[in-house]
């Protein structure tokens, strides 16, 4: 017989708890405070926000990494790359010093934007830790982003920061430094004797600062690196970098209980996909351009500013005098999103499809126009006036292309050899440039390898606006929308300011 142990709780006994007690308790989340504009992220968040602002800071986050990689791919110097930033920083994830408040110390304003960058990291870190890949993306443009803001910190609010993170490092003692000043100025570039007294030095392992010695920058001896104080943002980067590694394992093995949650898990797919190619969105206003001749008969002429997607299934549309459905939907959307109305847009394909009777393509062609302009169809369709044009995201992760289709994206879905050639025929004939297009594309950076041709189309117009002050650093972010790529080229080449630009010229004050 089997005595029964009167400690052991029966597994199959389950706790009672009286709801009416339970919704009075005490919460046990709580707002957190951010005395400093920078942030470790080792403390997750655990107050309450609302869904809709969990995809929002998200995305708006995701907009900013995905510029950071762009610009590391495009190999942008750190100048440039911060240069480039700086608005879009302040658009999508502004975070001001406490300086900046009036009051000299975090006020409301200041408390929001980091929070919003609080949550936003977390959020992103659920988002990027399923695979390996990504987490070293993450870890990698994250890394990129702290340094920018600690390079951009002023010296005492940056100090402060620094002596509240409580690293491991060891000062060290004045007698130590007289008896290895020579072997510091030999080990250390750029150093002056006087340095050696005055600055201050700190003793660390090694391992923990490996840029600086990758670099010969610092004295190695006994397993300890000897770091002047001017590099100490190498080892709080070195510092940042490891607990955000370590996180973001544990992070992976905790997120197979977020499945349970339908609310989350939708929304954190859409992020790691966008991580590919940022989504984009293409408002009214993005895509009009004023006195543009937009209509059925100007298209082959236009043809030259779109971009290779929609260049193939025009090309593909002249010679064939047919396109598949998909095709048909991805190149009506993207006409749709250039201006073209939907009587200029039957003309234009009743004139394409050339071999066909008026009798079979009112039949079988004409109802779908008219369905993804909203003329037709549902309520919801009619009321949100029809589909709105496929991003770069869209049409690099659904329907991809079957035998005898042209839609998707030619720099994923094109072989190296069909690709090589469809850019030949465009008139890129650089073997540099190609080289770099085809490297882009083995390591799946399609989106840049697109960026990186518009670049070299329109070297000459974007030097010019650039030396002229006419066009900001945020018009010539990376493009991850065929609409944008066609205005984009179509005013450069135009030789038209851009919106931003333009508001500039007529409020020269502002």
């Amino acid at each position: 017989m089997i005595r029964h142990d009167s400690n052991r709780i029966d597994p199959k006994r389950r706790a009672t708890i009286d709801y009416k007690k339970k919704q009075f308790a005490a919460p046990t989340y709580k707002q957190r405070d951010y005395p400093h504009r920078l942030n470790t992220y080792h403390i997750p968040p655990t107050s309450e926000i609302r869904l809709e602002d969990f995809e929002q800071w998200a995305i708006d986050r995701l907009r900013i990494l995905a510029e950071l990689e762009a610009c590391s791919f495009r190999n942008k110097t750190p100048a440039e790359t911060a240069e480039h930033l700086k608005p879009l920083l302040d658009q999508w994830l502004r975070l001001d010093s406490n300086s900046s408040s009036a009051a000299g110390c975090v006020d409301s304003r200041l408390q929001n934007q980091r929070q919003k960058d609080h949550y936003s990291h977390f959020i992103l870190r659920l988002a990027f830790s399923s695979t390996e890949d990504l987490r070293r993306r993450f870890s990698r443009v994250e890394g990129a982003l702290f340094r920018l803001r600690f390079q951009d910190e002023n010296a005492r609010e940056r100090q402060d920061f620094v002596t509240s993170l409580s690293l491991d490092w060891e000062p060290v003692p004045e007698q130590e430094r007289r008896l290895l000043a020579q072997d510091l100025l030999n080990a250390t570039p750029n150093l002056k004797k006087s340095d050696i007294d005055d600055g201050g030095w700190f003793k660390v392992d090694f391992e923990t600062v490996p840029e600086l010695v990758e670099s010969r920058r610092v004295l190695v001896k006994a397993g300890k690196a000897y770091v002047p104080s001017k590099e100490q943002m190498s080892i709080v980067l070195a510092d940042f970098h490891d607990r955000l590694e370590k996180s973001l394992e544990l992070t992976a093995r905790a997120l197979p209980r977020l499945d349970e949650d339908d609310r989350l898990s939708p929304i954190l797919n859409h992020l790691s996909k966008n991580f590919a190619t940022p989504d984009s969105t293409l408002a009214d206003s993005d895509s009009m351009l004023p006195g543009a001749p937009i209509n059925a008969a100007s298209i082959d002429v236009l043809s030259q500013h779109f971009p290779l997607c929609m260049r193939n299934l025009h090309m593909t549309l002249r010679r064939n005098s047919h396109l598949k459905h998909f095709g048909r939907l991805q190149y009506t959307l993207f006409l749709k999103g250039l201006g073209l109305t939907m009587e200029d847009c039957l003309i234009f394909w009743r004139q394409s499809f050339k071999l066909i009777t008026d009798e079979t393509f009112n039949k079988e062609y004409r109802y779908n126009v008219r369905h993804t302009y909203g003329d037709v169809g549902g309520d919801a369709i009619r009321r949100g006036r029809g589909y709105s044009p496929f991003s770069c995201q869209k049409i690099l992760t659904e329907h991809p292309p079957g035998s005898g289709e042209s839609h998707g994206c030619p720099y994923r879905h094109f072989s190296v050899e069909n690709l090589t050639g469809l850019l030949q025929t465009t008139g890129v004939g650089d073997r540099e440039l190609l080289r770099a297009v085809k490297e882009d594309v083995d390591k799946k950076r399609y989106h840049i390898a697109c960026n990186r041709v518009f670049e070299s189309a329109h070297r000459n117009e974007i030097r010019q606006v650039k030396e002229n002050s006419t066009w900001k650093a945020a018009d010539l972010d990376t493009i991850v929308h065929p609409n944008t790529y066609f205005k984009r080229s179509y005013l450069l080449k135009s030789g038209l300011v851009s919106e931003a630009g333009r508001s500039r010229v007529d409020n020269p004050e502002t």
